[in-house]
């Protein structure tokens, strides 16, 4: 095969970009040319093992999915400029001197590594690694399952020459340089956000030599050009340039267009999260950060990002689908129309429910972080109807979002401008609701894959094609509505979010 250089085309041919996105279910590999036009996309599905001892994730397995992803877009076409990875976070993948994978990869959800946690904490301090790492110690983290790999996988930990996560991983299968970008080291608990190194004094309580790990990066920082090897085995007829992209959800911030401190990102989703983008230099109130649990990630230019999140979201729009109307959904399904939609025209345009709906379904998330806490439906009446319990849900899972709002408010995060994007952002009568509880201005991207535009972002940029993110988002992400808090309705919600408030604490704080 003839490998061309990397360089830029002009006339009828195209340039295109690509992102490769990881998540411990699938993968996926997204094409777009230069001016914006989506090409083509693959996904391949792999499987995660859970037992009751541990949950894991199989890496060898996880780089045949993306070899095969990117086989299948290679029979379309041969020649892409630069191709962005990103992944989830904390899992990691243990390679011996030769690179060979020698473990099983521990998911955030693992169960083990608490003793681990304990140990480090006690030897370094909890206020020190939230200081210095920007996330209160837990066992999710990756330098906890190294150390549980240490001591109960001796045999195996004595031959680990290198330890990726899986963005540097797949960058280094791909370049053979191994690099890890900012926003994925924090997920490793071992990662200074401050000097943007990795923290040594953590390191050396874990008993875990600094040079097993892959040198740091900016997020969008090229690796270099795919390996002749690869290039041939994969099917490109040029070497695309290799970037490090991010954490999934830095990813979803980058491709909705923020770029500005106090802008966010409401990402709507089986769960929701609130990314908030704030300045290196402002002073911020860390003790109640930590105390609410949220992390301190590094970003971009002077700006660090927080996230916000709840465990539900769109989940309990489809519980209330299966649960509460099954037989108007499958109705729905019968007629060829989407249930929500259908649901939608039960809303009350700016009359709020009535209902206050705590949506720990799942248990609560920010910034209570109490897995133990229940879901609960209050203010029913023998007049309640299932749209109103439908809109309730609505406005539950942004009366605790505002809540969150508030928290970041009162530690000195301040939100201005939220995009929204996900499945939620589909619903103009659930923005609507969003607008008035936040009293925010509230910018729909629609169901955007906002993860997917950041690859292609960071891609163009990193190549060469844009000169920063700025200009590349004005090519490749699409604004739709506005949606503005209205006069009237916002002062009914607010009086509904003082009672919702109150809730919480009143149930479960002694």
């Amino acid at each position: 095969m003839i490998i061309l250089s990397t360089k830029f085309r002009r006339g009828s041919d195209k340039l295109y970009l690509a992102g490769i996105d990881i998540g411990t279910t699938g993968c996926k590999c997204s094409v777009y040319d230069d001016e914006g036009n989506f090409f083509m996309e693959e996904y391949e599905e792999y499987r995660i093992h859970i037992t009751k001892e541990e949950h894991t994730i199989d890496a060898e397995v996880v780089w045949e999915g993306i070899k095969s992803v990117i086989k299948k877009i290679t029979r379309q076409i041969q020649s892409i400029e630069a191709i962005c990875v990103t992944s989830f976070g904390e899992a990691s993948v243990l390679l011996d001197k030769d690179g060979t994978v020698l473990d099983k990869s521990y998911l955030f959800t693992d169960p083990n590594g608490q003793e681990e946690c304990d140990e480090i904490t006690a030897t370094v301090g909890r206020d020190y690694i939230y200081e210095n790492t920007g996330i209160a110690p837990g066992k999710m983290y990756s330098v906890c399952k190294w150390c549980w790999q240490k001591r109960h996988k001796p045999e195996i930990w004595k031959k680990v020459k290198y330890i990726c996560l899986f963005e540097d991983y797949i960058v280094y299968k791909l370049t053979g340089v191994r690099q890890i970008d900012y926003s994925l080291a924090t997920r490793t608990m071992a990662f200074d956000i401050y000097s943007l190194e990795w923290d040594t004094k953590i390191l050396d309580a874990a008993e875990i030599d600094v040079s097993m790990l892959s040198k740091v990066v900016p997020i969008g920082a090229k690796a270099g050009n795919m390996s002749l090897q690869i290039t041939e085995e994969l099917g490109f007829m040029n070497r695309p340039v290799i970037v490090s992209g991010c954490h999934d959800q830095i990813a979803a911030a980058i491709g909705s267009g923020v770029f500005n401190e106090r802008h966010g990102v409401d990402g709507t989703g089986t769960v929701e999260c609130i990314t908030v983008a704030f300045s290196k230099g402002q002073k911020i109130d860390k003790m109640l950060l930590q105390k609410s649990g949220f992390a301190i990630v590094p970003y971009m230019k002077d700006l660090f990002v927080t996230y916000a999140f709840s465990y539900t979201g769109g989940a309990l729009l489809k519980w209330y689908r299966d649960k509460v109307s099954p037989m108007e959904a499958k109705e729905a399904y019968e007629n060829g129309q989407n249930p929500y939609e259908v649901y939608n025209r039960g809303v009350s345009d700016g009359e709020p429910s009535e209902l206050l709906i705590l949506p720990y379904f799942a248990g609560a998330g920010t910034p209570y972080m109490d897995n133990s806490a229940k879901g609960i439906i209050a203010g029913l009446t023998m007049d309640t109807s299932k749209e109103k319990i439908y809109q309730g849900i609505m406005e539950g899972c942004s009366y605790e979002m505002k809540l969150n709002l508030d928290y970041l408010q009162k530690a000195g995060i301040a939100v201005e401008k939220l995009f929204a994007t996900g499945g939620g952002a589909n619903s103009k009568e659930w923005l609507h609701i969003k607008a008035d509880i936040y009293d925010k201005e509230i910018i729909s991207l629609g169901a955007a894959e906002s993860g997917t535009v950041a690859c292609i972002l960071l891609a163009g940029v990193a190549c060469g094609r844009f000169r920063n993110l700025e200009e590349a988002s004005k090519v490749f992400i699409t604004y739709r509505d506005t949606y503005f808090p209205r006069k009237g309705v916002k002062e009914k919600y607010k009086k509904l979010f003082d009672q919702y408030r109150m809730i919480y604490p009143r149930l479960y704080e002694k």
